[in-house]
């Protein structure tokens, strides 16, 4: 995609300034639903950035593994799992906060003087085209095999994760020694019955 130099430098911004103030609102708003949901638009921010940089398959596989799978599966282990605790004031919360104030300021402070130190030169490698996808599965399943199955396993694990937290909801102890004796070969994982979670709730 060739754009005008206008053009491409407010697109730039625009995506820019979405992708910075969705990820703030990842870390400052309190509620895990609108966080999450803030971090699909960062994906997409992205996206969009790899788009201005002609890498078309990148930002087709930012949209559908990033947005359309990992983000949809942080989302459904957010509903699913439907845990809520009360409230406790934790003593000296200023401190951690402070902490980690100064945790995210020194991160900031240490890859903005990367930027600024690191020679950026121009590469003047002749473009993959077209043959971008070639190019990529050929680093996939060769340079980059060991981190892509890395990626798939963790992915899987994490789908597992969001599967048990959903589903295994340990019974009390007087119900699971009255359905252990009941049926004592039952291989299964004791589930509290979601009436039970509704009306204790």
């Amino acid at each position: 995609m060739n754009l005008a130099d206008g053009v491409q430098l407010v697109s730039f911004a625009v995506l820019a300034v979405m992708m910075l103030g969705a990820a703030l609102g990842v870390v400052l708003l309190t509620s895990i639903v609108y966080s999450a949901f803030l971090l699909g638009l960062v994906f997409v921010s992205m996206a969009g950035m790899y788009i201005l940089l002609n890498a078309g398959f990148v930002a087709a596989a930012q949209i559908l593994i990033y947005v359309g799978a990992v983000n949809v599966l942080i989302l459904f282990g957010i509903m699913l799992v439907n845990k809520r605790e009360d409230f406790v004031p934790v003593k000296n919360v200023w401190l951690g906060r402070v902490a980690t104030g100064a945790v995210c300021l020194g991160l900031f402070a240490l890859l903005g003087t990367m930027i600024l130190a690191t020679p950026w030169s121009i590469s003047f490698a002749f473009p993959a085209g077209d043959e971008a996808m070639l190019v990529i599965g050929k680093h996939f399943f060769s340079d980059f095999l060991l981190p892509f199955e890395l990626a798939s396993v963790l992915l899987l694990m994490a789908m597992i994760g969001a599967i048990v937290l959903a589903r295994r909801d340990l019974l009390p102890d007087e119900l699971a020694e009255r359905d252990g004796q009941e049926s004592s070969t039952d291989l299964r994982l004791p589930e509290r019955p979601r009436e039970l979670i509704s009306t204790k709730k």
